[in-house]
């Protein structure tokens, strides 16, 4: 199949793919059929066939991958990630959009560093990257960014990635911002007081480990605030990522009133406390991984729409910050390449819907993001993955595209594997 589809690269200007399956969120259906490509964007679906006829032999197409949660370490980190190597980790798991965090070295939070990150994004990555910037100038969560200027510049949203807002009169000026200016507020939700020098799960395998616990109601407390704060500024505003039963319980009471998106970590998924074991430090993640009933709950908020978009957390960290104690190993996984692939475990084990899954990874971040991709329409950017949803194989560290090699899930079997992947 390969071979068949490789010669969709060599005709991107009226090439007609049949014999597909097609998984179009925007009308939440999943058929087999043909698409059309024309000059870069969706020209037809099942239409007449025009240019050259490829057979994609029954294999599953969906809009490419937009991912809410990436970290890229251009600048100051090249050599745990550049966007060279985050475009190729994205190319092979299905993505097209890289939606990036702004905690590089330095922080993405005026429009000098900003240009800069740009430029360099165009010249190396063969990916669409979309930067978000900081909330607060060096990520201190104490003065504000320059919302404008950097909107001005290409700007689609505001976060201090893993670092949450602590103080609600400076939380309530942003939101007050954010609602003037039309602008997308992100938030990594965790008190700060609560979450101190926690490393794991508050519970029976923080007790077991020794190590000191994050308990879910950090979490729970800083969407209650921000939430609070909602009700009167009104502004776009998303919750990074959620990992706990009690945020869904919140979640669900305050949706009914109030218009705000939430997001989950693969990771939290799809790995629950347990998988820690002895002290494995490539699961030392933020939000920690929680309980068994936790990641069922966060199954459920899928089903029931509480959750919107899941994302990779790909945070890359090199073996020499990995491979210490776990009380002062570095936070974070990588997960772009293994995004869609794990998603779909969720599809091959009866947990979700796979138009569903595709949805979360394709169509919602489009609309939370205000961005023309995440669906098959006619007119749309023709950015394409290509995958084979049965075919089986293993994760191996040194096999994937990304410099750092900090996989969370080494040596599972997944089944489903992205077979190419195309931008316009």
């Amino acid at each position: 199949m390969l071979g068949i589809l490789e010669l969709l690269l060599h005709q991107l200007i009226k090439d007609f793919l049949q014999n597909i399956i097609l998984i179009d969120p925007e009308n939440l259906n999943e058929s087999a059929g043909s698409i059309t490509v024309e000059d870069g964007r969706i020209a037809d679906i099942d239409g007449a066939a025009r240019g050259m006829e490829i057979d994609g032999k029954g294999a599953y197409l969906a809009p490419g991958i937009i991912d809410m949660g990436v970290k890229i370490c251009e600048p100051g980190e090249r050599h745990k990630e550049s966007f060279r190597s985050a475009g190729n980790s994205a190319l092979a798991g299905g993505i097209t959009s890289l939606v990036t965090r702004p905690d590089t070295m330095p922080a993405i939070d005026t429009p000098e560093v900003l240009h800069f990150f740009q430029r360099r994004s165009s010249e190396s990555a063969n990916v669409k990257i979309l930067p978000i910037a900081a909330l607060t100038k060096n990520l201190e969560g104490t003065n504000m960014t320059e919302f404008g200027l950097l909107k001005a510049k290409g700007i689609i949203g505001f976060t201090d990635g893993y670092k949450t807002i602590q103080n609600t009169r400076l939380m309530s000026r942003i939101m007050r911002s954010a609602y003037d200016l039309d602008c997308l507020i992100m938030q990594h939700v965790e008190d700060g007081e609560l979450a101190k020098d926690g490393m794991v799960n508050d519970g029976i395998i923080s007790t077991k480990l020794g190590l000191q616990g994050i308990s879910s109601l950090a979490e729970k407390i800083i969407i209650e605030r921000d939430l609070t704060l909602l009700e009167e500024f009104n502004c776009r505003y998303h919750i990074s990522q959620i990992s706990s039963q009690k945020s869904l319980d919140v979640i669900k009471k305050r949706k009914e009133d109030l218009e705000f998106t939430c997001g989950v970590s693969i990771n939290n998924l799809s790995l629950n406390e347990n998988d820690i074991g002895d002290f494995k430090t490539f699961l030392k993640v933020s939000p920690p991984l929680r309980s068994e009933k936790d990641r069922m709950s966060l199954v459920n908020g899928i089903k029931e729409d509480l959750i919107d978009v899941i994302v990779s957390d790909h945070k890359p960290e090199d073996e020499e910050s990995k491979r210490l104690p776990f009380a002062q190993a570095a936070t974070g996984a990588i997960g772009v390449e293994t995004l869609l692939p794990l998603s779909l475990e969720l599809y091959h084990n009866g947990s979700l819907k796979l138009k569903k899954i595709i949805e979360m990874l394709t169509m919602n971040p489009s609309k939370i993001l205000n961005i023309k991709k995440g669906s098959l329409k006619k007119g749309f950017d023709a950015d394409i993955c290509i995958f084979d949803l049965n075919k089986p194989w293993v994760v191996k560290a040194n096999d994937l595209k990304s410099k750092s090699k900090n996989t969370a899930i080494e040596g599972r079997k997944l089944q489903g594997k992205v077979l190419m992947t195309f931008l316009n």
